[in-house]
């Protein structure tokens, strides 16, 4: 079994990069229009780099089941999360106006990108990072149609064509490949290519991560926010992680993907929903309250949830 320790170890390099990336911005290394290239060089270039190097070759992902349910799982867990979290947010007092559809959004979609891919590789090895990938798929079909209908600022025709990206053709391409044992007929300078992009996306993703957070952090008491930041804990870092497990543990699920569940059960919540909630009418400051407060606190409880669900679910 995994100690705790070996799993905050796994952990730390991941937040001290997102440190280091909030201090390259608050000392003006990136910003500006450099940042904004950057995140298109991660997004457009590494990340789908990244994806395909990870996909095509992956024994997993030639399991039919590995490609049809990881992305059904993902969809459903992250569009139950915003639902569950407007209940939830209603309950306690939260209305149209102040704050209830971002808190909904933003403690409904956990860290499914840079934050649990090098969890898994820590673990699992890095081709563990390919069901993960495709688990993602659902995730972002979930943001761009229930999420922004729960923000009630994008029709589901516009949502859906966000999905019509770079890293959304990439997945499917390599996934076609990887099914039709095309792998191996790739040129090798061409794969050497595509890994001297993607051992670049991890990394230079998390420091842009950092740098994307430090935008934030200017007016530090207008960051905490006890009601919002308290019970946004509750529900991502105590009561989705159970209910995630839950599924894993008794859902007929292959080994890989209840290896993402349970990573996916112990993440804070994710980046999107700030610039969602920029762009579609929400309440940003609501959404960088319920990130950063998840986020530090996931510090010490990602290990704790990675540790309990790794016992319980067998994976």
């Amino acid at each position: 079994m995994t100690s705790y320790w070996q799993l905050l170890q796994l952990i730390l390099p991941v937040f001290a990069l997102i440190a280091i990336g909030v201090v390259v911005r608050r000392v003006h290394w990136i910003e500006g229009e450099a940042e904004a290239s950057l995140l298109k060089l991660v997004v457009n270039v590494l990340f789908p780099c990244l994806i395909f190097e990870s996909i095509t070759g992956n024994a997993a992902l030639q399991d039919a089941k590995n490609v049809w349910m990881p992305p059904l799982m993902g969809f459903v867990v992250t569009a139950g999360g915003f639902l569950l979290g407007r209940v939830i947010g209603k309950a306690a007092g939260l209305t149209v106006g102040t704050g209830l559809r971002t808190f909904a959004l933003t403690v409904g979609i956990a860290n499914y990108g840079y934050l649990p891919m090098p969890i898994m590789a820590g673990i699992w090895g890095p081709e563990s990072r390919g069901v993960l990938m495709v688990h993602n798929v659902g995730v972002e079909a979930a943001l761009w149609t229930v999420g922004v209908l729960v923000l009630n600022g994008l029709s589901p025709r516009d949502g859906w064509r966000k999905l019509v990206n770079p890293i959304m053709v990439t997945l499917v391409v390599a996934v076609v490949l990887n099914l039709a044992g095309a792998a191996p007929l790739l040129p090798k300078i061409f794969t050497d290519l595509v890994h001297s992009l993607a051992v670049c996306a991890i990394p230079l993703g998390i420091l842009m991560t950092g740098v994307s957070l430090a935008n934030y952090l200017g007016e530090v008491r207008a960051l905490m926010q006890p009601k919002i930041t308290l019970l946004a804990c509750v529900v991502r870092l105590g009561i989705f992680p159970v209910l995630i497990l839950a599924a894993a543990k008794w859902l007929p699920l292959s080994i890989e993907l209840k290896r993402v569940l349970v990573v996916q059960a112990a993440m804070p919540a994710g980046l999107m929903p700030i610039i969602i909630a920029r762009h579609y009418g929400g309440q940003p400051l609501t959404a960088v309250q319920i990130v950063l407060g998840t986020t530090v606190l996931a510090l010490l409880t990602i290990p704790l949830w990675l540790k309990a669900g790794l016992a319980w679910v067998g994976a």
